[in-house]
């Protein structure tokens, strides 16, 4: 079909928070969808909106989502923003939205996945998690990090630990924790690759379901932004996560439970691999599996069923000691 291609004069409103990952983020689309279709930078339009998760309070409190709404707090806004016609597209960090959108909008644009591997970071010479020291504070509001730390190294203590990327490295400098964790994927894409003490390697600490992939959402009927983002999506972005995200709807999962998912393509098929934990860490049961690529979303089912049917009940009571 023949695109109704944006301009200086109507430009393609790009939705996104107002961090600096976010930014970072949306003016990757920008950039790919200019190079797509040969446009100036100016036929496109960077819209900030501000999400409930992006609260100066909230963060400052360190709550953990399960508390204040868990992961709509990070797109709520900006996708009724989108509903009502103030913005054409919305560019997430695909491990913070849920796994179903709202009814009217559809996500089926990923651009190419980054780094999958958590990064350890401290300001005090640790070299990682082996390294620390029995009692030593480690920061993160995540409860999946916390429960795959704490069943590593129950003799930690964890605090919680929110906000951007600066807002931890600030924190971390008021001496809040000894260390923390960051995705290597966001590190990257700021270009504070640095910052990271260490790269976790995924057999030591598996990723968030969907960690390092950019996904871009847009309104059902929107034909033209349909054909728009058709031209910058990466097909194996997609297929790793249509089983990442299969299984992470079978499992009912969000940031309210400790889930790790981690789907790779190799050769002709998909290989994944989950994790559930007990939210104290006390317990952690993992499954793998492969199957062609195209049963992706079936392997994904297939994998959380393994799981669900080898959990106790009470499995993921949101206890942390």
């Amino acid at each position: 079909m023949s695109v109704n291609l944006p301009s200086p004069a109507e430009p393609l409103k790009i939705g996104t928070r107002g961090s600096p990952l976010a930014l970072a983020q949306a003016y990757e689309t920008r950039d790919r969808l200019a190079r797509a279709f040969d446009l100036p930078d100016e036929a496109f339009e960077i819209v900030v909106i501000k999400t409930t998760g992006d609260d100066r309070a909230m963060i400052e409190a360190d709550r953990p989502l399960k508390e204040i709404g868990g992961k709509g707090l990070f797109t709520r806004e900006i996708e009724e923003t989108m509903l009502q016609g103030g913005i054409d597209i919305a560019v997430h960090s695909m491990k913070d939205m849920p796994v179903r959108q709202p009814e009217g909008l559809v996500l089926d644009c990923y651009l190419p996945r980054e780094d999958v591997r958590d990064a350890f970071v401290s300001q005090q010479g640790v070299a990682g998690i082996a390294a620390l020291q029995p009692g030593q504070v480690v920061g993160t509001s995540s409860l999946r990090r916390r429960a795959q730390l704490l069943f590593r190294r129950p003799d930690l203590s964890v605090v919680d630990f929110r906000g951007n990327v600066q807002t931890r490295l600030r924190k971390l400098s008021q001496g809040v924790a000894d260390c923390t964790f960051l995705a290597m994927a966001g590190l990257n894409r700021l270009g504070m690759a640095e910052v990271a003490t260490a790269a976790i390697a995924p057999e030591t600490m598996l990723p968030a379901v969907a960690q390092g992939a950019i996904g871009i959402e847009r309104r059902a009927e929107d034909q033209r932004a349909r054909a728009l983002l058709e031209a910058i999506h990466d097909l194996p972005t997609g297929q790793q996560l249509a089983a990442e995200r299969a299984y992470l709807t079978a499992l009912d999962g969000s940031c309210e439970t400790p889930i790790a998912g981690l789907a790779l393509l190799q050769g002709g098929e998909v290989w994944l691999r989950g994790e559930i934990l007990r939210p104290d860490g006390s317990e952690c049961l993992a499954a793998e599996g492969r199957a062609p690529i195209a049963d992706a979303a079936a392997l994904g089912e297939e994998i959380a069923r393994q799981l669900l049917a080898r959990a106790p009940k009470g499995f993921f009571d949101w206890r942390t000691g």
